[in-house]
């Protein structure tokens, strides 16, 4: 079977999976799964998110692509197991948009993004099996904190929520005076849980992604103490043989440096 020749179509990448699962075509592809790529598809979820933390165009273009391979792939597991088709998610999705969007492809009138998003979830729950929680449809397997603002998003949606963001700040202090008072492991790992379950409910409150944050701290934190260890080359020193305040010091040189 020859390549396609335009490379720029969905329907080219379609055709190029379907002959790598071919019987006579890539071992490793022809092997897989859904089970099996599942820790690939995650994988690739995070390199698109560093890609569009880093702001980085090229980057995101390619891990875009990998991502697209990756759900192709599955479409065409699916396929030979006789359970849908490419074409029924594609059906799924568009009709999908559709339904949520009838002021844009109907006669329903809005004012702003945040009506939008009011009738979003008014449709969302018009979708659900009746009696559905409306928490069933968060993925168990997000992330943990981005989980927990999800949840509490939709807690909020139906009214189950602070009145103001002063409201939780004070129960997160009530948070942090019972984590100081737990006695036992099992009870501070219960309050400690208590308190960043609290601190992702003012994150959302204030307009922050949690887990969008927590990467970038993370990142700071990285780009500091490799930093420091570049200090610590230079001027001939042992950074674990460094007294905690000698340590400080160059975490704060670090900050510097960084600015």
């Amino acid at each position: 079977m020859s390549q396609p020749k335009d490379l720029s179509r969905f329907d080219a990448l379609v055709e190029i999976i379907a002959r790598l699962r071919a019987p006579d075509g890539c071992p490793w592809d022809r092997k897989q799964t859904h089970a099996s790529l599942r820790a690939n598809l995650l994988s690739e979820c995070y390199e698109v998110l560093e890609a569009l933390d880093e702001g980085d165009s090229d980057k995101l273009r390619d891990e875009l692509g990998d991502l697209l391979m990756q759900i192709v792939l599955h479409a065409q597991i699916a396929r030979e197991a006789g359970e849908f088709e490419t074409g029924d998610v594609i059906q799924n999705i568009n009709a999908k948009l559709i339904h949520r969007h009838p002021h844009v492809f109907g006669s329903k009138k809005v004012k702003d993004a945040e009506e939008v998003m009011h009738n979003w979830e008014e449709l969302k729950e018009e979708e659900r099996e009746p009696g559905a929680s409306i928490m069933q449809s968060v993925p168990g397997e997000m992330p943990a904190l981005g989980y927990s603002q999800e949840v509490q998003r939709r807690a909020a949606h139906v009214g189950f929520d602070w009145e103001d963001v002063d409201g939780i700040i004070e129960k997160l202090a009530e948070e942090v005076g019972e984590f100081q008072r737990a006695e036992s492991q099992e009870e501070k790992a219960s309050e400690f849980g208590d308190l960043l379950f609290t601190l992702a409910n003012i994150a959302l409150r204030m307009g922050i992604d949690s887990e969008a944050a927590l990467r970038e701290a993370n990142k700071r934190f990285y780009e500091r103490f490799s930093y420091m260890e570049e200090l610590c080359r230079k001027r001939g020193l042992k950074f674990a043989e460094m007294s905690f305040d000698e340590q400080n010091a160059l975490w704060e040189e670090a900050k510097k440096g960084l600015k």
